[in-house]
Order: C-alpha cells, then sequence, then structure tokens
C-alpha cells in the first residue's frame, strides 16, 4: 500500500508535468491555485489526469475546499 508521503509526492510531479513547472518549485503545502495561477477548469483537467493515474474516482464533494497538494493527496489516499 502506498504511504501518503509517496502519493503526495506522485501528485506533486502530475501537477509539475502537467503544468510544465519543475517539480522543486511545489511543495505539499502549496495553494494550487496561487502557486500557479490555474483556473477551476484547469484544476479540473489536473484532477482526470489523477484520477486516472491512480485508477480511482474522486467525488465532488471530496474536493470542495481542497487547495493544496497534501489535502488531495489525503483524499486520494482514502480511495486506494
Amino acid at each position: 500500500m502506498k504511504t501518503l508521503e509517496s502519493t503526495t509526492d506522485e501528485v506533486l510531479n502530475l501537477a509539475a508535468t502537467h503544468f510544465n513547472v519543475p517539480r522543486a518549485d511545489l511543495s505539499a503545502n502549496d495553494d494550487f491555485f496561487k502557486k500557479l495561477g490555474i483556473s477551476s477548469l484547469q484544476a479540473l483537467d489536473l484532477l482526470t489526469r489523477i484520477e486516472q493515474h491512480f485508477h480511482i474516482e474522486l467525488p465532488d464533494y471530496e474536493l470542495q475546499d481542497v487547495r493544496d497538494y497534501k489535502t488531495l493527496a489525503e483524499r486520494i489516499q482514502s480511495r486506494i
């Protein structure tokens, strides 16, 4: 079973690749909307990629108010 740390690291790697930013520029507690300057539509696009990567589905109600990678990883972790 994956650890929260490894899940968080995978999410950060996916975000860095998806938005073409250096992985070193991202950390678990970053607010992805502020850090990357992305819209909610761009966040949904990343979410689709994350769901495919982890082979899970994250319901909308679980993602309300999620703004940082660590919290996102926690929600993913609860599904794998």
